[in-house]
Parts: C-alpha cells; sequence; structure tokens
C-alpha cells in the first residue's frame, strides 16, 4: 500500500484526499493544530497529526520523525502554497522523491522564480532585492515609479504595498523592519492579468489552459471589486502566446511532476518602450508576474472542470501517485468555455434564485459570498453572461472588506 503524507496548514484539498483514497493509499494529513476538529473528509483519511501554527523546522521533523517510524512514507504533498517549502524540506529529510529545496524556492520565493525567469529569457518586470541599502537607491534611480514592495513568499496579495515614490518606499521598508530582507521590489506593470492552470508530468506540460482576469486580482485585493476570470481560446493570439510562455517557464523551472498557477500582465507598452529580457531575443508581449506549484484559488479549479470535466485537484492527485516511476495521462475532456463572477456579499446566505440561465454550472456557497460559474461551447455567450452578472451582482449582492493581513484559515 503506497502511503502518502499530506501538509496542509489550512483547509483545503478534499478532492485530492479523496482520490488518494480511492485508489487505494494509506493517506495520513498533518495540519495546523487549530484544524484539527475542522471539516476534513475524514472518511478519506487514516490518521491526522498536527503541529503549532508557524512551527519550526525541528518540530516538523519531530512530529514527521515519529510518523515515519510506523509509516514508510512514500509520497509527501503539499496542498496549500504556503505548504510548499515545509514539504520539499521532509522530502530531502526522509529522501523521498519529488521536488526538493531549489526546485521549490522558484515556486515560492517571488525574488528566486524572477531571477530563474529571467535567466531562461522571460520577459519580467524589472526589480531588485532590498538586501542593501546603495543597491536600492540606485535602482530607484533607474527605474520609474510606480514600484510594487512585495513579501518574497507570501501569497496572492497578502502583503503587498504598492508604493508612489522614494521616500513611501523608504516608510514601507523601514516598516518592514527585520523582514526587509523577505521583501522583493518590482517596477509596478500596468495591464491585464492572465493566468495558465497546467498539468505537468516527467517535465513536460501535459494540459494547459489560459484564463484572462476582469481586473487584476491585486486590485480586487485592495480596493475590492468583483472578481471575474473566463478561458481564452487555445488558438486564439492571446491563448497561443500565453501556452507558449507557460511551457517554456515551466520547462525552466525545473517542475518534474505537479500542478501549477501561474500568471502574467499583457504589459502595455508605454513612449515606445517594451519590457523584455535583454539575454533573451525572443519578443513577448506578456511579461512573467510570478507561479506557484498548486491549483489555483478563487475557484479557479471548478470554473476549469465547469469548461474541461479535469479537475486539477484529482489529477494532481494521480500524478503523485503514478510518482517517479509510474504512468500518467490526461483524460479525455470537453474543450468548451467557461468563466467565474464572484463578489463579497452583504447577505450572509445570498439568494441567487434570480439567475437561471442554463448554462450556469456552479452556485457557490460560502457565507458573506456570490458567485456563480458558467461553461458554454461558445465564447461569445460566456462573454455576454459574465458582462450581464457583473452588473447584476453590483446590485443584488456587492460589499467590501479590508483586505487580509494574512490567509484566513
Amino acid at each position: 500500500m503506497l502511503t502518502i503524507l499530506c501538509v496542509a496548514t489550512y483547509l483545503k484539498g478534499e478532492i485530492f484526499l479523496r482520490e488518494c483514497r480511492r485508489a487505494g493509499c494509506r493517506v495520513i494529513l498533518l495540519t495546523a493544530d487549530s484544524l484539527a476538529e475542522a471539516d476534513w473528509p475524514r472518511d478519506a483519511i487514516d490518521e491526522i497529526h498536527t503541529v503549532p501554527r508557524g512551527a519550526d523546522v525541528a518540530t516538523y521533523w519531530r512530529r514527521v520523525d515519529a510518523i515515519a517510524r510506523r509509516h514508510s512514507l512514500d509520497r509527501i504533498a503539499a496542498l496549500d502554497d504556503f505548504d510548499v517549502e515545509t514539504a520539499a524540506m521532509l522530502r530531502e529529510h526522509l529522501q523521498v522523491p519529488g521536488m526538493g529545496r531549489t526546485t521549490a524556492s522558484r515556486f515560492r520565493d517571488k525574488l528566486a522564480m524572477r531571477m530563474k525567469a529571467r535567466e531562461i529569457g522571460m520577459a519580467v518586470p524589472e526589480f531588485t532585492p532590498v538586501f542593501t541599502d546603495e543597491t536600492v537607491n540606485e535602482w530607484i534611480a533607474r527605474v520609474p515609479a510606480p514600484w510594487v514592495l512585495k513579501p518574497r513568499s507570501s501569497a496572492a496579495a497578502i502583503g503587498i504595498k504598492k508604493v508612489a515614490d522614494r521616500d513611501a518606499l523608504w516608510q514601507a521598508l523601514e516598516a518592514a523592519g527585520d523582514q526587509r530582507s523577505n521583501c522583493v521590489l518590482e517596477q509596478f506593470v500596468r495591464g491585464d492579468v492572465y493566468h495558465v492552470d497546467s498539468i505537468v508530468w516527467d517535465g513536460d506540460v501535459v494540459f494547459a489552459v489560459a484564463f484572462k482576469y476582469g481586473r487584476p486580482p491585486m486590485e480586487i485585493a485592495h480596493e475590492g471589486g468583483i472578481f471575474i476570470t473566463r478561458r481564452l481560446a487555445d488558438d486564439s493570439e492571446e491563448g497561443r502566446a500565453l501556452l507558449e510562455c507557460n511551457r517554456r517557464l515551466q520547462a525552466g523551472l525545473g517542475l518534474r511532476r505537479g500542478v501549477s498557477h501561474t500568471e502574467f500582465i499583457g504589459h502595455e507598452i508605454r513612449n515606445g518602450h517594451e519590457i523584455r529580457n535583454p539575454q533573451s531575443a525572443i519578443r513577448s508581449d506578456f511579461v512573467f508576474l510570478e507561479t506557484s506549484a498548486r491549483v489555483g484559488g478563487a475557484f479557479i479549479v471548478d470554473t476549469i472542470d465547469a469548461a474541461t470535466d479535469i479537475n486539477l485537484w484529482r489529477e494532481w492527485a494521480r500524478v503523485e501517485i503514478a510518482g517517479e516511476r509510474g504512468e500518467y495521462a490526461v483524460p479525455p475532456h470537453r474543450r468548451e468555455y467557461a468563466g467565474i463572477v464572484l463578489s463579497l456579499a452583504r447577505q450572509e446566505e445570498p439568494d441567487m434564485s434570480a439567475y437561471v440561465d442554463p448554462e450556469i454550472r456552479v452556485r457557490i456557497r460560502k457565507h458573506h459570498h456570490a458567485g456563480l460559474i458558467v461553461a458554454s461551447p461558445d465564447p461569445g455567450r460566456i462573454e455576454a453572461l459574465i458582462d450581464d452578472y457583473a452588473q447584476r451582482f453590483l446590485v443584488d449582492f456587492f460589499a467590501t472588506a479590508p483586505p487580509p493581513e494574512r490567509p484566513v484559515e
């Protein structure tokens, strides 16, 4: 029996856990002690172990060493972005096959992923580490504002600060204190934001879909608004270019197997200036923003499922189970279009019964959220529905809240 240790310090991954159980695996969950009584799919889990939230490396080692005395661990999977480096560390400690710490850093550390992307010839925004005052001053003298100061190992838009001038930047760096070295400074690039979600097997992207956000996620997180994303046609100009950028990026970053959620900016050319990598002769209308070795959040995985019947949680479990020496093939799937409209809601349980279009595939049930996922063979129909729902949601449901300083359990 294959034994898989799933590290998840946030409540997610039910489909992953159930697929592992369906395949006959022994499933062991390692989570935060605050989630010991959370709504995990307990019928799919053999054992639940906990560590304190924010536990250090030594604590993880002790806990996993104790588990390993009773079970030979064949796989270690990180179900949340914040667990990717922890899982990599544990794999190396126990010599379990899979992604190690160097590769994991390229999918978690925003400085490491930018440096590697630039090295392999991807277009990236101007960026710099902030270790040295002189380096920062030289960089801001050369790169025009606005800039974005980002935590290197956060997720989504948490902790990101947009700064308009030198004084605001130095105030932000001073406020970061001991955490300053864990930040990266980047030029703000204005443009549409896209994402590509992939399955990677044996180092190759074997499945990928390209999507375009309605508004950049950072704007939604900091200013409020309705979250929208919709699938692009694979053979459209944008779709083809994004899928090729993603293929090159995943090969260069070194993910051997798993899933990835990657974001790009379709940058605006201002004053004739085009962002490109001086180390590469390849022109790209898309600039690499960031990547991750996980499924996308905000119900993106459900939107992909609605368009294709491919659930990335399920396929990720199958890829992990297949491992280094097994076989994996993407199952037959549909090639429809899908989109999601999602909003914070004034109502605790929003009533969406007035939305009755046959293209609605998923009604999102979450406190103080209203959300619909639609799918159709016709991309024009998806655009029309998204435009209609976005306007109606503003009237029927829309609410705002301050962005979180840390992920919500």
